[in-house]
């Protein structure tokens, strides 16, 4: 099983209003995608915080990883939410089955 977890910086002019949607869109529009199992989404609680936003994808692969990237769904929702309204991006990939060697993830 694979966690997927993406740290976003939102760019200045994006309204409160508008990040609210942007979650909201997250949840919508991944869900649709097969092959993600699990969406979480979330705020930060201390503004001192680098990075105000999150998304926490689950899926059975990295196989099934590059699939669900490669869905319209999350072409979409990566073309009309991510790209206009975030100035910076991290993401990364964990293995959470113990004792899997992450080269069969």
């Amino acid at each position: 099983m694979i966690a997927y977890l993406s740290l976003y910086k939102i760019k200045p002019d994006v309204s409160s209003d508008e990040f609210e949607d942007m979650m909201s869109k997250a949840r919508m529009q991944l869900l649709k995608v097969t092959e993600i199992l699990t969406v979480r989404t979330g705020k930060r609680v201390n503004p001192d915080d680098d990075w105000p936003w999150f998304i926490y994808l689950e899926v059975e692969s990295m196989d099934k990883l590059v699939i669900a990237q490669d869905d319209p769904n999350y072409i979409k929702f990566r073309e009309d939410v991510v790209k206009p309204n975030i100035s910076e991006q991290q993401s990364t990939a964990f293995e959470m089955e113990p004792r899997k060697d992450v080269k069969y993830s």
